[in-house]
């Protein structure tokens, strides 16, 4: 069975997948609460022989599916948690399927569906061929959160994989080779004491003055982080009336830096903002880690067999699909639009980019936005790619890209990645060196660096709880 039949095996097979991507997009379920996706997929799998492991890391809709023995053992991530509030028909004006719903404006739905097309046309070259080796589906939730894959590493279940392979919705097809800043999600609780506002505010202690103020550090901080970090926080409870001083007041920060080291050092000195601002008030503050994400480290050995094989296959778009991506960019801001190109170099005037590029020369730079992808790329080797699936300046988590990735543009740019996959897949069972190869670059990329889950221990995956939408927000 050569890599031609693994490719026609996928193009004669696209309608099923199609058909579970749009299943899961019609619909979206939010972090932690992915239970049609991930049974689905579960099926899907079962139904090709792969053996399941259920509930991994104390997360019902985690799951691990393995097909093979022996090693290697390469692994695919997959993910299927969608955003709130972004509902919306596959259509170039604002149509809200269920008002305020949520929607795969990041394409989850894709994503982890191209992962499941991979490894079942794999697992069929496999079994044909008698390929020794074991290949595993990784069903991971909750990544708008930027923790399902941080419970799921505490659990063990990527320790043991020789190397791992990954991709994401985009507006154009190339390798990832820049870094995904490392990410802490935390929670400050301020603790004061209530009294009537008019009539005794001496006797009372505001929760909210010691956020406010917390605020206000913080943002004079700003000026005094590296290049690149970033700060952003909601006000969560803010007290119940004017005239009651609140005892109770919450803020929650995303920290952002190029680095893991780096955010430990921000969270640091914000603790001692949050401190200080307990001693103006006289309250008092607890801290509560909610996800806490590494930098991606991007495997240039893995990158260029991924770009290599997206090079034998391709993507192109009919005049009726280009039509749709015209009409849909009439509702986003023309400079937007016209920064996003430029961003994208040799491609500025692709309205849906087919070129392909290996973007070697962004090896060593950081970009901004985060992914628990991060948490894995330091257990073992990972490489990824970014596929058109929608017209360049469509922004992530927007209605527009939920609209573009309920289309057949998406659909193209799913199967596109899941051939990416499934003949880097094959070289990695085929060639043993470049196995080798991959492992010798992460280990001399992490020496001393050993991973160690940013979430402690002692939390646990907030499952016994409708997730609140405010916790699937931007990543």
């Amino acid at each position: 069975m050569s890599k031609k039949d693994i490719l026609d095996w996928i193009s004669t097979n696209e309608g099923v997948f199609t058909d579970i991507a749009k299943n899961i997009w019609e619909n979206p379920q939010l972090a932690y609460d992915e239970d049609y996706a991930s049974q689905l997929q579960i099926d899907t799998l079962k139904n090709e022989d792969f053996r399941i492991q259920p509930n991994i890391g104390g997360v019902p809709t985690a799951f691990v599916a393995e097909y093979g023995s022996e090693a290697p053992i390469i692994g695919v991530l997959g993910e299927f948690d969608a955003l709130p509030g972004l509902s919306q028909t596959v259509s170039p004006t604002k149509e809200e399927i269920v008002a305020d719903g949520p929607g795969h404006g990041c394409g989850h739905h894709l994503l982890g569906t191209a992962g499941v097309e991979a490894v079942i046309a794999l697992k069929d070259y496999m079994k044909k061929e008698g390929i020794k080796g074991t290949i595993r589906y990784y069903g991971c939730p909750a990544e708008e959160v930027l923790s399902g894959k941080t419970y799921m590493a505490r659990e063990g279940v990527f320790d043991d994989l020789d190397c791992c392979l990954t991709w994401h919705p985009g507006t154009s097809n190339f390798t990832v080779n820049q870094s995904m800043q490392a990410m802490v999600s935390v929670e400050f609780v301020f603790t004061g004491i209530t009294a009537h506002a008019a009539a005794a505010p001496h006797a009372g202690r505001s929760a909210l003055d010691a956020v406010e103020l917390m605020n206000v550090g913080t943002n004079y901080m700003r000026e005094h982080v590296l290049d690149g970090s970033r700060i952003h926080y909601v006000i969560t409870n803010g007290g119940l009336a004017p005239n009651v001083v609140p005892d109770q007041a919450k803020v929650w920060y995303y920290l952002r830096a190029a680095t893991k080291e780096q955010v430990n050092d921000m969270l640091r000195r914000v603790k001692k903002i949050a401190d200080g601002a307990v001693l103006m008030t006289e309250t008092e503050v607890e801290s509560n880690i909610l996800a806490f994400a590494y930098e991606t480290l991007p495997n240039e050995t893995l990158n260029d067999v991924m770009y290599e094989n997206m090079m034998q296959s391709e993507i192109s778009f009919t005049k009726e699909e280009e039509t749709f991506a015209t009409h849909l960019l009439e509702s986003i801001d023309s400079e937007i639009v016209e920064m996003s190109k430029k961003q994208l170099r040799d491609q500025v005037d692709d309205l849906l980019p087919t070129h392909i590029t290996n973007n070697k020369q962004l090896l060593g730079s950081s970009v901004g936005g985060s992914t628990d992808v991060g948490d894995v790329s330091w257990i073992t080797p990972t490489g990824m790619v970014m596929t058109t699936c929608a017209p360049v300046g469509v922004q992530a988590h927007t209605w527009q890209a939920t609209s573009a990735y309920g289309s057949s543009i998406g659909y193209k740019g799913m199967h596109l990645a899941a051939k990416t996959m499934a003949l880097t897949l094959y070289d990695l069972f085929s060639n043993e060196e470049l196995v080798v190869q991959a492992k010798e670059e992460f280990k001399q990329s992490t020496i001393d660096k050993p991973y160690k889950a940013g979430i402690p221990d002692d939390v646990k995956p907030p499952v016994k709880r409708k997730v609140d939408p405010v916790l699937a927000s931007m990543k």
